[in-house]
């Protein structure tokens, strides 16, 4: 129950990041939801995942994720730059992700 939470939560995370994305280019309602919504559900999500797992954890697993899929979101829906550092990093990331989930 733990790791569905916290993926949920990185997705909630994302959808946060695009509106905070979003609003800063216009200021808009629905892009201030989107933005403060996002993020509000994924710290509510990150809270209830540490009933069931380790601090130690969890929080790095929901900002790698989150920051990997903000990195994913940004280069396909607002064209950054895809190049070899960006995504090396992002690889990077994610196995040490997975590292921490092998740990368990």
């Amino acid at each position: 129950m733990g790791w569905l939470l916290i993926l949920i939560a990185s997705v909630f995370e994302v959808l946060g990041a695009i509106g905070l994305k979003l609003y800063a280019e216009k200021k808009n309602p629905s892009r201030l939801v989107l933005y403060w919504g996002g993020f509000f559900v994924s710290f509510v999500l990150f809270y209830f995942s540490l009933h069931y797992l380790e601090l130690s954890i969890v929080y790095p697993v929901w900002v790698g994720l989150g920051t990997s899929g903000a990195v994913l979101a940004n280069m396909l829906l607002f064209h950054e730059p895809k190049n070899f550092p960006r995504l090396f990093g992002l690889t990077v990331i994610i196995i040490g992700v997975v590292g921490l989930h092998a740990t368990l």
